[in-house]
C-alpha cells in the first residue's frame, strides 16, 4: 500500500508575501520539487521550514447566519463558551476560538439551536503584505496553482489586496 505522509512546507510569493502550506503526499521529494518549480515560475521562492509559521496563528473560525441570532446574545454565549471574538459583517458573524476551545464553542452553539454555516480550524496572518499592482496578477496565478495542486490540502497567506486594484484586474482579464 502507498503510504502518505502529512507535512507543511513555507514560502514567499512574489512581493515577500508569506506561504504556508499543508501536504499530504506520498512522496515528499516529488512533492516539494513541484512546489519548488512553481514558485519559482511564479516570482515567489521555497523557504526553510519555520519561515513564515509564525506568522499565522492556529485558531478555530466559526460563521453563522446574522438572521439566526441576535448580535447581544450570540456574543454573550460565545464568551461563556470560551471564544476569543466576534465580528460582524453583512449577513454573517465570524467567530474566532483557540484550538483548544473550538469543541466547546462548537457545541454551545449547536446546543442552542443555532444553524452553523461554517466551522473549520484555519491559520489566521498576525499582519498582511499590502500586494502591488506589479505583483498581484502573478501572486493571484500562484495561489491559484498552489490550491490546485494535488498534494496540498490547504494553503495560507497573508496579502491584502485592495478592492479598487482586484477591481481592475478583473476587468482587465
Amino acid at each position: 500500500g502507498v503510504q502518505y505522509e502529512e507535512t507543511s512546507y513555507e514560502g514567499y510569493g512574489p512581493g515577500g508575501v508569506a506561504i504556508f502550506m499543508e501536504v499530504m503526499t506520498d512522496n515528499k521529494n516529488r512533492t516539494v520539487g513541484e512546489l519548488r518549480a512553481t514558485l519559482g515560475k511564479n516570482g515567489g521562492n521555497m523557504g526553510e521550514n519555520g519561515c513564515v509559521a509564525w506568522i499565522f496563528e492556529q485558531k478555530g473560525l466559526i460563521s453563522i447566519n446574522t438572521s439566526e441570532k441576535g448580535e447581544e446574545e450570540l456574543l454573550e454565549l460565545i464568551i461563556e463558551a470560551g471564544g476569543d471574538d466576534m465580528q460582524t459583517f453583512d449577513n454573517y458573524y465570524e467567530i474566532t476560538t483557540s484550538v483548544e476551545s473550538f469543541e466547546s464553542v462548537r457545541k454551545a452553539i449547536e446546543d442552542a439551536s443555532i444553524k452553523i454555516q461554517s466551522a473549520e480550524l484555519t491559520r489566521i496572518p498576525q499582519n498582511t503584505v499590502n500586494v502591488e499592482e506589479k505583483n498581484c496578477k502573478s501572486l493571484l496565478r500562484l495561489m491559484e496553482m498552489l490550491e490546485d495542486h494535488d498534494d496540498i490540502q490547504k494553503v495560507y497567506s497573508n496579502f491584502d489586496i485592495t478592492d479598487e486594484l482586484m477591481a481592475s484586474i478583473e476587468e482587465n482579464s
